[in-house]
C-alpha cells in the first residue's frame, strides 16, 4: 500500500498536492462540475482545476459561500472560468432542477466530481424522508449523476474526448455495520 506518502506507480502519494497532480496538464476546454465546492477538499479541487483552463461549475448549498469562493478563485487566477449554481443534494427536486439548468445552459460536461458530503449530524430526514446523511452522500449523488449522464455522453461524441465521474470518499466505509449497509433501516434513528 502507498500509505502515509510512500509514492505508488503513478510517482505520486497521499501528500501530493492536487497542483503537483496536474502540473502540465491544460484543461481548456473541459467543463468540470464539482459538488461542494464552497469549503475543503471541492474549493481545492475547483481551484487547481480552475488553473488549469478548466471552465468550473462549483454545485453548493451555500451560495454565498460559493460566490465567496469564486471571487477568491478570480482574484487569485484572473483568467479562471467559474460559476456557482445552487445544488443541495439533500433535496432530489433541487438535483433535479440544477440537473435541468446546467443541462439548458448548452454547456458541455466533461467531469462530474461528486464530492460534497456531510458526517456525523444529528439524525435527521430529508425533505424526502430519507435520512439525511445518507440522501446527501448517496443518493443525491446517485441522481445527479444519472440525470446529467445523457449531457456527458454527448459531449464525449462531440469532443472525441472521454468524459469522467469521479465519487470522492472517505475512509468511513470501513467502520460500518458488520452486516453492512441496512437498507431496511435506513430511516431508523436508533441506527
Amino acid at each position: 500500500m502507498w500509505l502515509f506518502g510512500r509514492k505508488g506507480p503513478s510517482g505520486f502519494s497521499s501528500s501530493s498536492t492536487a497542483e503537483e497532480v496536474t502540473q502540465g496538464i491544460d484543461g481548456t476546454g473541459l467543463t468540470a462540475i464539482v459538488t461542494g465546492a464552497s469549503s475543503g477538499i471541492g474549493t481545492e479541487t475547483a481551484r487547481v482545476l480552475a488553473l488549469r483552463g478548466v471552465h468550473v461549475i462549483m454545485g453548493v448549498r451555500n451560495v454565498a459561500a460559493g460566490r465567496d469562493v469564486k471571487e477568491a478563485i478570480v482574484k487569485e487566477i484572473p483568467t479562471a472560468k467559474v460559476d456557482t449554481m445552487e445544488l443541495d443534494l439533500s433535496s432530489m427536486a433541487s438535483v433535479r432542477k440544477f440537473a435541468a439548468d446546467f443541462s439548458s445552459s448548452g454547456h458541455p460536461l466533461n467531469l462530474l466530481i461528486n464530492n460534497a458530503g456531510i458526517m456525523a449530524t444529528p439524525f435527521m430526514l430529508s425533505k424526502d424522508n430519507i435520512e439525511l446523511q445518507f440522501a446527501t452522500n448517496h443518493i443525491g449523488h446517485f441522481l445527479l449523476t444519472n440525470l446529467l449522464l445523457d449531457t456527458m455522453k454527448k459531449a464525449a461524441r462531440t469532443s472525441k474526448r472521454e468524459g469522467r465521474i469521479i465519487n470522492v470518499s472517505s475512509e468511513a466505509h470501513r467502520y460500518t455495520y458488520k452486516e453492512g449497509i441496512q437498507f431496511d433501516k435506513i430511516n431508523d434513528q436508533s441506527g
